[in-house]
């Protein structure tokens, strides 16, 4: 039975569970659960992070805590009840676990490691909270280390400051908004807050001087290396001070024993030091480390006769230093030692042992020998700060090893009054012997004893350094043969107080003889007293003690016997009248010098203070004795503290009218000695003093009197340092006052209270009275007065203990009410005055409520007027936010409503100004310091408060100017981000505040300022504040974790929706006709809260919206400003990367309803205004989706194709749908900037046209937009003009350059502007030259599907044609788009996709090559026009692309499968012409044709005739000389196909008289079909009798065999075409006469064989456009060429003579390809040349003239070398047929255009969606810009009359035709394949002959029927490369030829030097290019100049991986002599 539980509350899970059973609760380990049910062994219960989902689990699985139960019952809340720092280590670990992860992920490894350490710490430190088994002090400590590892982590990880009093979160209701903002401030300083806490508090209780902190200096002595002593050694540590050339501390002794370990074995690893009490002065003296080595011993090292083995004597050694201001910087930053290495180096002179140390400082290295070793004493150093008790705390480590602690000769800085100490340091400077009848002076060895008065040797007060103990007699170590020597050796005499008067020190001297005995003889001995008779100790200075004689024999037991002699020179001066018969006779020239120093703490050297404490020895002399007092130093003082003061006291008592005065002044004297730093510990020794030992219970009568007399003199008197003084005592005065007083009340009952209280307040008004003088006049005055106020609040507790709370504040308040204002006083004064009243609110006598009420409208008077006059800011803003301190602790208690009231009253108004002034200066500390009082103010305001606020305002005026400077206030708050990001605690609160104090100020604004008194600015400020508000980064709860989150609602709720709630209310609340206010300019601010994701504040303001639409209906009929303002403000919004795909929906209102009110559309719904209502909320809802799309692409990493189709996409929505020109103007710039970016040149310019297009040529101004400047519209449009010609130029589009150049021309022209006319013009000539000279690269089309809900909404299942860059295939273009969307998935089919695809969440992209139908098709039909200018009209301003699919219809016919052999065709319609504004459109229209059999033949054979005849033409026009390869493989592969069955199988299919019959409908077709075939017979009649003139001798055979297959041909075609037999056999041999020729042939002219059919689809496609690859069959890309490869290419006759190789990247020579033809292949390109036809097809060689030819991939081939006889081997012949024979019939546009041998350029692709309407600008010229101009030309009559006379009579004007080659012996050389080909293992075979093998029938390049005088034109070598028979060296290098980029060519060209391969280094005396390489330029020559040889005229071709010959060096001296031949000719 499940019963509810009790105790078992909350528990965290230790294991984790899966929640397998039944209603299970599936926990993770670490989890929180709260526990509701029991039962058997399980619990019912929850996690803390899904409250709403509850399980059941196992009790087993739950570790139980200890939780407190709130709201028990069903709703009950449990926490946890541990330590608050445990909790949040909790959360906080768990927290970042999450973003430590994310650090590894994001490869912050540095930060990922670190927080990884700290998280383990914090582990830790949390288990040692929860032991349980730590003192106080230690979980203080473990707290401050959580907090300061807490603090580093957030800050580290970007997360939340957490505010913190004593280590534990602050609760922000319990403390005042000024209290917290400290916190955060010290928060992030919580390291140092730490440490300097103890500081902070003691600043507080009223003393600003600081304690100076002491350091310690820790010295270790790890080792001692330098072991060759061989004897026991003492090795002393001491600071040395090289500037004053003394010690500073004791001496740290270690012994050591001759193996260099200590003499004592419980020292190992302790022989360590701590030098204490080193000040921050003495760090910065010159301090050494100095370490002297004394060794005990013989007494020569070296020489073992000096002195028997069982004498020791202590003999100096040597001596190492360290300087500290080397090591300080690395020691002091260090927390742990660090190890030193210390020289020893050896004194070469004993007489300087002294000094070997500053020697060894010096570098005097002539007094010193250095060590053979590097190694000696290695100690390691650490530096501490603080306390000793603190030390001792932090480090017990050190403590724990017996540390020995050495302290400074002297006092520290600071005296502490506890230390009680009483030590003599004694130096044993020099001694001054005689030789004593000696022949070498003496070893003197001093002993050192202490003795009583007694003649007892006191036992253990001599110590030589801390680390030993103490010893009762001290041996000097001994100078070898010194007779003066000087030793320098300091020891301390720690002697007891008791024992110290009588007691004397005795110093014997002895002579250490080396010899046998080695027997140490006394000779004499000196003495001194220890204190003097007159009490005083020894003084600290040199003695010069006198030395007597003696002997072994005398007896010391009488100490009295010596006592009585002088001891030195001044003791005999006292005592001269000394016997001589005495025991003990002087020795006169004998003596030895000492020097003292004492530091004790209770014997005095100072003679004024003993008499003073000894007055009444003398009382005459008191005066004098008081007077000296001054004299006597500080440290003497504060050590004899309690006497003086008793004797001080004593003397007023005794005589108060005579000595008051100076005992009042001495008094005076010791209390501010006090005040130094050095004495400041000793003010609790004061305290104690007065509270226990004071006696004086009549003193305060004399005191007061004193006091008061002084101030009463402070006017009239000058030197005022004694009235000063005393008001620096004012404390401790009134201390003794109200002590003395409480003393005397205590023993006579109370007795002459009044006469006190009379006295006290005749004081306070000498007080006021100094106050009130005006001190501008005197300076010292000015002083006078601050010292008084700096003392002042410190009597307030003194006070407290004689008078009431109010007596005291009463007399507060008239002291700070005297002062005069801040107007009369300087500047220095204000500073001092309110330091006073700063410290009068920190007094306790404030914190009682009953004298706030008394003190506060003095203090706020005077912050008033300084606020009022922007005057010391800084220390207003303290006393301020102390004041909102104690006013927010008291509130907790007692009612604060009267203190707030007058707070509000005299500070709001000048709060805000101040602030207001402060924010404009923008001066960040005072700003928080002045917002946090405000916010503190604000907070503590009530309703009552508000209302009386408003109440007192006297005019609306008034209220106006207070609203309208705290909105503004409130918004600069949040503008200026006052508060760092972090501060989350600090804003969420400021923003309570505001949105508390809103609610507050709205109903005063909608009373007074609606109807009549409308006042826009208010209402503006308000309603701009409140969108501020909403939209603040720090009250989007979406982006915060969902913790966060929760507890920010549980506390604050959401704050936004609040705020929306009151705005809403503020709307309705106004008037309606003042609502057009409003109209335009909130919509913005209104808008972009909207954009805010929080449902309710959207649903809140979308009526908003419908009111404004409504109410500018109203008022214009129409709501233009609504929608123009809403439509701007969503795209900066947007932009700036607000709003989501909610909101999109938000705003189409499919949603029903929001909260309580109606979505926007149903609104409209029932407006009159409806329809354009309607109408406007769906053109947003579009705006909002391509506003999106924009916005995610700019704000991902996405590619710069997407980015521009986005901004196409926008631009057209504007264009089109709004029709916003300012948008508009500003996408068309972003677009182009984008372009640009990409080095789209050419759509750049087609983007910029559009603004000019929206320009005219008028004188219209223009405002200053974007980057233009204020200008004319004529000039701006000028200026666009130039910008858009330049960007044509840039992208080679000198076509649509030019109408510009002339419409500007013309303007130039009506303008008169000759100088801009000529310029333009020249442009203009200089683009026509270009057109002719410059290579331009023909691009690629490619069609591209996007499919699926995936894509972005301006692709989603929409098609595009994109222009592919330069170079790039299809593979490489699929490549690039599958990179920019690597989600997408290629569609391996070219079907169109299915409903399924379209709707599904994926993205599906299908890719394939397109050939573009060319517009104009006349430029291409006129035969004279260059291909280079009909190239440019194949590939611009296109619109419309197709692509070919063969497949069967019908029944298949085995013998014939052309018979049932379709083509369908798809045409793509696009919205715009490529190019354009965008690389790409989309495909508006698709129409799909199918083109029957017969059709395809008619097309296919009539483009072959074309281009044969092109071919021919240009060799009979002399444009193709020497090598006539191609005319040779055209005719072969023509002649060739025929016989073997090409045009045979069209007999076969359509000249039957079954098709005939069954096809009537079809005659006319096959009659044209019967035309084109004669025709073709014809033609090959002519192409022979060129040939036959121009063919080489060697290639005799080959003609030969193409007559006798010509013959062949025409028989078999006899029966079909009967007038072919009418030819006579002209051509059948070498020798026909010329006569026949002309018989049988009609005149070849264009008009007598015209090219294209009328019907034919041809009409569409005009001329041939050539496409290569390196040596490339010349496949007809664009029209497709006729082809008629067949098996009978490679000959099955021994007369075969040419054999082909593949080339690498094209697996078939045909221009048919693989695949279905839309479908992508992504086979490797070797695999890619068979079309989708089924594998019976592929070997029928018949098929392959047939097919339609379309724009291709060409292959390559060349002409491999021929064997000895000419023919190919069976090998070649075969790979040919392997090659050549799966060709298939099809027109698959997938192929590019050819090879390039260049990488793939980068992709930067663009999209289009919208439509370019008709230019107006185009429209007014005919054929510009889209279709740019054609010259033209005047042509002769009769020109293209091609009569065979003329034929044969051009040709026999030919020069001689080239001898052969010798073909064996051209050596070969490799070419590198081009960078994108794959490699083939067909590059290696030799080849003599370049030449195409083309398909069939070679591509013919382009004609060019003119005169010799009209130079050829440069063909596009892309599109028409003829094949390069005859290459130099340098082509080996480079398939590239460089461009000629200048606008005139030289008369004749220079033979072209070609750029290196990018894969190799280009050959010496061959200039490589820098530009990427491009195709080469055809050369022409100059005017009237004739033809140039075909080797320099024809472009080289552009090889992918073939081996080329080389020219050996006689042929080409051979060749260069023949072309200087054709030149001259």
């Amino acid at each position: 039975m499940w019963s509810p539980t009790e105790e078992e509350k909350i528990g965290v899970v230790i294991c984790s569970f899966r929640g397998s059973v039944s209603q299970g609760l599936s926990l993770e380990i670490g989890e929180t659960v709260q526990i509701l049910e029991k039962c058997e062994g399980w619990y019912r219960g929850f996690s803390t992070k899904k409250p709403t989902v509850k399980g059941i689990f196992p009790t087993n699985y739950i570790h139980l805590k200890k939780g407190i139960v709130s709201n028990s019952g069903q709703y009950e809340t449990v926490a946890l009840l541990e330590d608050s720092i445990v909790t949040e280590v909790t959360s906080t670990l768990q927290e970042w676990a999450f973003l430590w992860k994310q650090l590894y992920v994001k490869n912050k490894v540095d930060l990922f490691y670190k927080l990884r350490h700290v998280m383990n710490e914090l582990f830790d430190l949390r288990r040692q909270l929860l032991s349980g088994h730590l003192t106080q002090d230690q979980i203080r400590d473990v707290k401050r280390h959580i907090t300061v590892r807490l603090d580093w982590g957030n800050e580290h990880l970007g997360l939340d400051l957490v505010p913190r009093k004593e280590f534990e979160m602050a609760d922000a209701e319990q403390i005042s908004v000024s209290d917290l903002y400290k916190m955060h401030l010290s928060s992030r300083h919580s390291v140092q807050q730490s440490t300097s806490q103890g500081d902070s508090m003691r600043q507080c209780h009223g003393e600003a001087c600081r304690i100076p902190i002491p350091h310690h200096l820790f010295l270790n002595l790890k080792s001692f290396t330098y072991n060759t002593i061989g004897e026991d050694t003492d090795v002393f540590f001491s600071l040395f001070d090289m500037r004053e050339g003394k010690q500073i501390s004791e001496r740290f002794v270690v012994k050591l024993n001759k193996n260099g370990g200590p003499k004592n074995p419980d020292k190992i690893d302790r022989l360590c030091a701590l030098f204490t009490d080193l000040s921050n002065r003495d760090m910065k003296r010159d301090l050494y480390i100095v370490s002297h080595v004394i060794r005990t011993g013989r007494m020569l090292l070296n020489d073992s006769k000096k002195g028997p083995a069982h004498v020791q004597y202590r003999r100096p050694y040597g001596c190492a230093v360290l300087s500290m201001s080397d090591i300080l910087q690395s020691i002091s930053e260090l927390k742990e030692e660090k190890d030193f290495v210390l020289k020893v180096y050896t004194c070469n002179n004993e007489n300087e042992w002294c000094q070997i140390h500053e020697n060894i400082i010096r570098k005097s290295s002539t007094k010193y020998t250095a060590p053979s070793t590097n190694y000696g004493l290695i100690i390691s150093l650490q530096l501490l700060r603080g306390e000793m008790e603190l030390i001792r705390r932090e480090n017990p480590m050190i403590f724990n090893r017996g540390v020995a602690v050495t302290r400074k000769l002297g006092f520290p800085d600071v005296i502490m009054p506890g230390d009680i100490r009483n030590d003599l340091y004694l130096i044993l400077e020099r001694g001054d012997f005689e030789r004593g009848g000696k022949s070498v002076q003496k070893n003197i060895e001093v002993t050192v004893y202490v003795l009583y008065a007694d003649g007892e040797i006191l036992k253990d007060c001599i110590s030589l350094g801390s680390g030993e103990p103490n010893v009762s007699e001290h041996r000097s170590f001994v100078l070898y043969h010194n007779n003066s020597p000087r030793w320098g050796e300091i020891i301390k005499l720690p002697i007891p107080v008791d024992r110290f008067r009588g007691s004397h020190l005795r110093f014997e001297f002895r002579h250490c003889s080396t010899k046998d005995k080695g027997e140490k003889k006394l000779f004499g001995f000196a003495f001194t007293p220890l204190m003097r008779e007159d009490g005083t100790t020894l003084s600290d200075e040199s003695h010069e003690l006198y030395v007597y004689k003696c002997d072994e024999n005398s007896t010391f037991s009488n100490q009295a016997l010596y006592l009585g002699l002088p001891c030195s020179k001044e003791d005999f001066n006292g005592c001269p009248n000394i016997p001589s018969s005495l025991i003990f006779q002087r020795s006169a020239k004998e003596m030895l010098w000492i020097s003292t120093q004492l530091s004790s703490t209770k014997l005095t050297q100072n003679v004024d203070l003993l008499a003073l404490l000894k007055w009444k020895a003398h009382p005459d002399r008191l005066m004098d004795i008081l007077g000296r007092l001054r004299h006597v130093s500080g440290e003497e003082i504060v050590k004899f503290l309690q006497d003086i003061l008793d004797t001080l006291f004593s003397i007023l008592d005794d005589n108060t009218d005579k000595y008051g005065p100076l005992v009042f002044q001495s008094l005076v004297f010791i209390i501010n000695l006090l005040r130094d730093s050095k004495y400041y510990h000793f003010r609790p020794v004061m305290d104690t003093y007065i509270q226990k030992h004071f006696a004086g219970a009549l003193a305060y009568k004399e005191l007061i009197h004193c006091l008061k007399w002084y101030m009463d003199r402070s006017a009239e008197v000058i030197r005022q340092d004694h009235i000063q003084e005393a008001m620096r005592a004012l404390e401790y005065l009134f201390k003794f006052i109200v002590q003395s007083r409480i003393l005397y009340s205590r023993a006579t009952c109370g007795m002459e209270e009044d006469q006190f209280r009379m006295s006290i307040q005749e004081l306070f008004q000498s007080i006021r009275f100094v106050l009130s003088l005006d001190s501008r006049s005197s300076e010292t005055l000015i002083f006078t007065q601050a010292a008084l106020l700096n003392s002042f609040p410190t009597i307030f507790d003194e006070l407290l203990q004689m008078f009431t709370v109010q007596e005291v504040a009463e007399f507060v308040r008239g002291t700070l009410g005297s002062m005069p204002s801040t107007v009369h006083i300087g500047q220095s004064m204000d500073v001092v005055k309110l330091q006073s009243i700063a410290r009068t609110v920190d007094s306790r006598l404030f914190s009682f409520p009953e004298s706030r009420r008394i003190l506060l409208p003095v203090v706020l008077h005077h912050i008033h007027l300084h606020l009022r006059q922007q005057k010391e800011l800084l220390i207003c803003s303290g006393i301020l936010s102390s004041i909102f301190s104690i006013i927010k602790t008291s509130s907790l208690e007692t009612s604060v409503q009267e203190e707030v009231e007058m707070m509000v009253e005299s500070l709001l108004d000048v709060l805000l100004q101040t602030l207001l002034t402060i924010m404009s200066k923008s001066q960040s500390q005072e700003a928080g310091e002045y917002v946090s009082c405000l916010l503190s103010l604000l907070r503590q305001m009530s309703e009552i408060h508000y209302q009386h606020l408003l109440d007192n305002f006297q005019s609306k005026e008034e209220l106006k100017e207070f609203l309208l400077k705290i909105f503004c206030v409130f918004r600069n708050l949040m503008k200026l981000s006052i508060f760092p990001r972090d501060w989350m605690v600090m804003r969420l609160l400021t923003s309570n505040v505001i949105v508390t104090t809103a609610q507050y100020l709205s109903p005063a604004l909608h009373k007074n300022f609606t109807e009549a008194d409308f006042d826009f600015k208010v209402w503006n400020s308000y309603f701009s504040l409140a969108v501020l508000y909403i939209n603040q980064p720090s009250l989007q709860l979406e982006t915060l974790t969902p913790s966060k989150r929760k507890k920010i609602l549980d506390k604050y709720g959401d704050m936004r929706v609040m705020m929306a709630y009151e705005l809403f209310s503020m709307w309705q609340n106004l008037a309606g006709e003042n609502k057009i206010h409003f109209i335009p300019g909130m919509i913005g601010p209104f808008l972009g809260v909207t954009l805010v994701p929080q449902t309710e504040v959207r649903s809140i303001m979308i009526p908003i919206f419908h009111d404004m639409m409504d109410w500018e209906q109203r008022k214009n009929g129409n709501f233009k400003q609504v929608e123009a303002e809403l439509i701007d403000k969503l795209d900066s919004l947007v932009s700036e990367g607000k709003g989501d795909e909610n909101y999109r929906e938000l705003f189409s209102l499919l949603t029903q309803l929001f909260g309580p009110y109606p979505s926007l559309l149903e609104k409209i719904e029932q407006e009159t205004w409806r329809e354009t209502g309607v109408s406007f909320v769906t053109s947003v809802t579009r705006l909002m989706e391509r506003l999106l799309d924009y916005r995610d692409c700019m704000k991902g990493d996405e590619t710069e194709n997407k980015k521009i189709g986005c901004t196409v996409n926008l631009l057209n929505f504007y264009k089109s749908e709004i029709n916003k020109e300012e948008m508009y103007i500003r996408y068309i710039h972003k677009l182009c900037d984008m372009h640009l970016q990409a080095e789209n040149y050419t759509e750049a310019a087609f983007t910029l046209l559009l603004y000019w297009e929206l320009l005219h040529w008028e004188d219209r101004p223009l405002r200053e937009f974007l980057h233009y400047p204020t200008q004319s519209e004529w000039q701006r449009k000028e200026g666009l003009c130039r910008k858009v010609i330049h960007y044509f130029n840039k992208g080679k589009c000198w076509e649509y350059g030019i109408p510009l150049c002339r419409e500007l021309a013309s303007q130039y022209e009506a303008l008169y502007d000759y100088q801009s006319l000529s310029w333009i013009r020249k442009m203009e000539a200089a683009y026509y030259d270009n057109i002719m000279e410059q290579q331009r690269l023909e691009p690629e089309f490619f069609r591209v599907g996007f499919y699926g809900r995936k894509f972005p909404f301006f692709l989603r299942n929409k098609e595009f044609v994109c222009r592919g860059h330069d170079y790039e295939r299809l593979e490489a273009f699929q490549q690039r788009m599958l990179g920019e969307f690597p989600q997408a998935i290629a569609m391996q089919h070219p079907n169109q996709p299915d409903e399924t695809i379209l709707q599904c969440d994926a993205q599906y992209l299908q890719i394939y090559a397109v050939t573009p139908i060319p517009e104009n098709a006349d430029v291409l039909q006129m035969d004279r026009v260059p291909e280079r200018i009909k190239s440019f009209y194949r590939i611009n301003n296109v619109h419309r692309f197709r692509y070919d699919r063969p497949f069967h219809k019908g029944p298949k016919d085995r013998d014939n499968e052309f018979k049932s052999l379709w083509i369908e065709r798809t045409t793509l319609i696009l919205t715009r012409p490529l190019p354009g504004i965008s690389r790409w459109f989309e495909v508006e229209k698709r129409e799909v044709v199918e083109v029957s059999p017969l059709e395809n033949g008619i097309y296919v054979v009539e483009n072959k005739n074309h281009e044969l005849r092109t071919l021919i033409c240009q060799y009979q026009h002399k444009q193709l000389h020497g090598n006539i390869n191609l005319l040779s493989m055209c005719l072969n592969g023509m002649i060739d196909a025929a016989v073997n069955g090409g045009i045979a199988r069209y007999q076969e299919a359509f000249f039957d008289k079954d098709y005939i019959t069954s096809h009537p409908e079809d005659a006319e077709k096959i009659t044209q079909l019967k035309q084109l075939m004669q025709e073709q017979v014809h033609i090959l009649g002519v192409g022979l009798a060129v040939h036959e003139k121009l063919v080489h001798p060697e290639m005799r055979p080959l003609h030969k065999k193409l007559i006798d297959q010509f013959q062949m041909m025409r028989s078999s075609l006899c029966h079909t075409l009967p007038g072919l037999e009418k030819i006579s056999p002209a051509c059948s041999g070498a020798s026909t006469p010329r006569g026949s020729i002309l018989v049988s042939h009609s005149p070849l002219s264009p008009e007598s064989i015209k090219l294209v059919h009328r019907h034919s689809p041809l009409n569409l496609l005009g001329s041939i456009r050539h496409s290569s690859s390196s040596l490339s069959s010349h496949t007809s890309s664009e029209t497709g060429n006729l082809i008629i490869l067949t098996d009978g290419l490679v000959g099955e006759t021994s007369d075969d003579i040419y054999r082909m190789q593949a080339s690498p990247s094209s697996s078939s020579l045909s221009s048919t390809h693989s695949a279905p033809s839309q479908m992508i292949n992504s086979a490797p390109s070797s695999a890619r040349g068979s079309p989708s036809l089924p594998d019976k097809y592929r070997h029928n060689r018949e098929m392959i003239m047939l097919l339609p030819p379309h724009r291709d991939r060409p292959s390559s081939a060349m002409y491999p070398a021929m064997t000895e006889n000419g023919q190919p081997t069976n090998f070649q012949r075969a790979l040919i047929q392997q090659v050549i024979g799966p060709c298939k019939p099809c027109s698959d546009p997938n192929l590019s255009v050819a090879e390039k041998a260049v990488p793939t350029a980068p992709s930067s692709w663009s999209l289009d969606s919208g439509t370019r309407e008709a230019m107006p600008f185009l429209s007014a010229h005919v054929g510009s810009i889209m279709v740019p101009p054609v010259p033209p030309r005047t042509i002769p009559h009769g020109h293209f009359s091609m009569h065979f006379d003329a034929f044969h009579h051009q040709i026999s004007d030919l020069p001689p035709a080239l001898p052969a080659r010798s073909l064996r012996k051209s050596p070969l050389h490799p070419i590198p394949a081009s960078p994108t080909s794959p490699h083939s293992g067909l590059n290696g075979s030799s080849s003599t002959l370049s030449g195409s093998a083309s398909s069939g029938v070679s591509s013919l390049s382009d004609s060019n029927f003119g005169h010799s005088c009209e130079p050829p034109v440069h063909t596009d070598t892309m599109d028409s490369v003829p094949s390069q028979s005859w290459t130099t060296d340098e082509d080996m290098e480079s398939p590239y030829l460089p461009v000629r980029y200048s606008i005139s060519e030289p008369e004749v060209l220079e033979p072209m030097k070609l750029p290196p391969c990018r894969s190799h280094s280009a050959p010496s005396g061959v200039n490589p290019h820098h530009d990427p390489p491009t195709l080469p330029p055809k050369p022409y020559m100059g005017r009237g100049e004739g033809c140039i040889p075909e080797e320099e005229m024809r472009p080289r071709p552009m090889p992918r991986k073939i081996s080329q010959p080389l020219l050996s060096c006689k042929e080409e001296q051979a060749k260069v002599a023949w072309e200087h031949g054709i030149k001259e000719e």
